[in-house]
């Protein structure tokens, strides 16, 4: 565990804390990737994990979910930014609209989003 702390950028006075308590925004997320380094879950849905972090927080979430690719898990990763993306190189995108998935494709997706926005998406 102290070696994944150290790993996010944790201070080890945080295993003795209750779940996120006192913990800012950018800790609660830490501890969120802190938690599944150490379940090691087959399947990781995170939700805007990128959401209001520091640019040294983002890139220690990022760091531990890097750490977790083994092509024997899967991750959602639910955005509506793509900086994460400068630190975590998705299979696909997808892009959902009214609850489906309206398109999918590769990692060149985010550059066609950020140039176009969401609206440019046709329906497949």
């Amino acid at each position: 565990m102290k070696s994944h702390l150290e790993m996010l950028g944790m201070k080890s006075d945080m295993i003795s804390r209750s779940l996120n308590e006192g913990f800012s925004g950018g800790e609660k997320k830490r501890n969120e990737i802190l938690q599944m380094l150490i379940l090691e879950p087959e399947v990781i849905i995170l939700d805007e994990i990128d959401s209001g972090l520091d640019i040294d927080a983002l890139r220690a979430v990022s760091e531990g979910i890097n750490k977790m690719k083994d092509g024997k898990r899967t991750f959602l990763v639910i955005t509506h930014y793509s900086r994460i993306l400068d630190y975590i190189e998705p299979d696909y995108i997808h892009v959902l609209k009214d609850g489906r998935i309206i398109k999918t494709a590769g990692a060149e997706l985010v550059a066609q989003l950020e140039e176009h926005g969401y609206d440019a998406i046709e329906e497949a």
